[in-house]
């Protein structure tokens, strides 16, 4: 991913400053304007982000700072820059859900004068200004529209939204049966029709349709366009003037680079689009080129596809994103990632919490934790939000890591009924288990017994935190069994040292690599290449350590964390 190249190249470029000369910051310059050029960020942008950097380090850094004021400060300028290289400064709209409407109706304050004094009364603003909220798709065809609409009435189905699609495309070939296939997929509600071939007759009849069944959010996929093609261009507004959307999107693909600018601009003449979503940011497209490009045009980027998946979608923040390349983190991110899981209306989660609440975990609990994590995204988007951790996975490798969580999981697939709801120990009394249960999940013999091996660690601090809380009285610390468990992993100096080991199953008969081929934690401690990249790790971000320390200290932070992931307030 070229994003991730970029992002490893401006570390790096941080990372070179150990004393803070002028020879050393004017390489970290020249080296950052060479990353931003290779990923197709327009000249003149960089030129700019170059003489901002130099005015800055003249005005605020001075000769009386010590070498770690000077990398701090670079630092924040560094940040600060690259995020108004990508920054629009536009504040991109918002749907409200039609009950927070009828609320804000119903309690809308207005003045009105009574015996000659004004004074401020409450009325009801009636249910005329209510309506659904509209976004309409438009971009060049290929872009991924139709994808992306889907993505979008996922996310914010999610988020308690009450969504629908309409398929105003009938241009393309097959782009309903696509809309169709995903919005089943999905489990959201459709609108399209293989027999009429007015797009702008569709578009109206679908958004009717959603209107009178009091939807929230409609969204209305249209045809791909080229801004050479002007009959298509002359469609969209049609349908835009009957819909009347709330917010239009463009879709843009990210490896078009700089010509970004000038398609956004086509279509913002057009359409008057609010807002854009970039995607194919995962591939190996210069995606650097087309979000500065972007940017550029004063339109905000709200989301970026970061896979073919419905779930690979992310919110676009200049700040989160420049923290992401630059291996700051995104804790807030992560919060609000473990948050879209829904976790408490889960009843797997529920009965989870309650058996580590008895100091009981079985392979089932086990399971569902697997399976929750995998629901989060690809682990170098949930490294990429804890500071310092992007370093880390592009040593261990996400494909190893991924693949062995999944064969994980599989193993447990492979297990009976009663095997999972027990806590491991038939295995121990009937070692013929292991055997089919290896047959079984297509899995060696060795790695289910790294599995057993990995659920008698979780099992063991299940049952101390709930021996710190044998009331079970909730609220603080002693009520939260999964903060308990992390406090005692804090507490324990070889805990990482057992989890990496185990993750990467180092040992027993499976070798220095284990099954899953990833290094032990011995191992990479002895790594000097491992232990120089931390080295430059916490040069290039000196506040990296102080962080850690307040996440793992900080009760509001670990607990609101640890409140979403794992039953806080129980």
């Amino acid at each position: 991913m070229v994003l991730a190249d970029l992002g490893s190249r401006l570390r790096g470029a941080l990372s070179s400053v150990e004393s803070g000369s002028d020879d050393e910051i004017n390489q970290m310059i020249k080296d950052i304007c060479s990353a931003l050029l290779e990923a197709d960020v327009n000249i003149k942008l960089v030129v700019r982000l170059r003489d901002n950097i130099k005015n800055k380090i003249k005005s605020e850094i001075t000769a009386h700072d010590n070498t770690m004021n000077k990398r701090k400060k670079l630092q924040k300028i560094i940040y600060d820059e690259l995020c108004g290289l990508v920054d629009s400064h536009e504040e991109p709209p918002k749907p409200k859900k039609l009950s927070a409407q009828k609320k804000s109706a119903s309690t809308q304050t207005v003045t009105k004068t009574i015996n000659g004094k004004k004074v401020k009364v409450k009325q009801n603003s009636g249910p005329s200004n209510i309506s659904s909220y509209v976004i309409m798709f438009v971009g060049l065809q290929g872009s991924g529209k139709t994808t992306s609409c889907t993505k979008l009435a996922v996310y914010y189905k999610k988020r308690g939204y009450k969504v629908g699609l309409v398929c105003a495309d009938t241009f393309r070939a097959g782009a309903f049966d696509q809309l169709k296939q995903n919005a089943i997929k999905a489990s959201i509600p459709y609108y399209g029709s293989y027999l009429e071939q007015d797009p702008v007759k569709i578009a109206h009849e679908g958004v009717e349709k959603f209107k009178d069944e009091k939807f929230d959010i409609i969204i209305v996929d249209t045809s791909g366009r080229h801004r050479q093609e002007q009959q298509l261009f002359d469609e969209m507004v049609q349908i835009s003037e009957m819909v009347t959307p709330d917010q239009t999107i463009m879709v843009m693909d990210g490896s078009i680079g700089q010509a970004a600018e000038s398609q956004a601009k086509a279509f913002k003449d057009s359409a008057n689009f609010g807002s854009i979503i970039l995607t194919k940011m995962d591939g190996h497209a210069k995606g650097g080129g087309a979000i500065s490009a972007v940017a550029a045009t004063k339109t905000p980027i709200i989301f970026m596809g970061t896979g073919e998946h419905i779930n690979d979608f992310e919110p676009f923040k200049p700040s989160t994103f420049i923290s992401k390349l630059l291996g700051i983190g995104d804790l807030q991110g992560l919060i609000e990632q473990v948050q879209s899981l829904n976790l408490q209306n889960d009843e797997n989660h529920k009965k989870t919490l309650e058996n580590i609440k008895e100091g009981k975990f079985t392979l089932r609990d086990f399971q569902n934790q697997l399976n929750n994590f995998m629901k989060m995204g690809p682990l170098t988007n949930i490294a990429s939000m804890i500071p310092g951790m992007s370093n880390i996975m592009s040593q261990v490798g996400e494909e190893e890591t991924s693949e062995k969580i999944k064969n994980m999981i599989f193993i447990m697939d492979s297990m009976t009924t009663e095997e999972l709801e027990s806590d491991g120990r038939l295995f121990v009394d009937q070692p013929s288990r292991i055997i089919r249960v290896a047959k079984g999940s297509g899995c060696p013999a060795v790695e289910i017994e790294m599995v057993l091996q990995q659920h008698r660690m979780m099992s063991t601090m299940a049952k101390s935190a709930a021996a710190a809380n044998p009331d079970g009285v909730p609220g603080g610390a002693g009520g939260n069994p999964m903060a308990r468990m992390m406090q005692q992993a804090q507490s324990n100096p070889n805990f990482m040292q057992q989890a990496m080991s185990m993750l990467g199953g180092a040992g027993g008969a499976a070798g220095p690599g284990g099954p899953g081929g990833l290094p032990n934690m011995a191992s990479l401690m002895n790594n000097p290449g491992m232990m120089q990249q931390a080295q430059q790790m916490m040069r290039q971000n000196p506040q990296m350590m102080q962080q850690a320390q307040q996440m793992m200290q900080n009760p509001g932070m670990m607990q609101k964390l640890m409140s979403q992931f794992g039953g806080m307030g129980m």
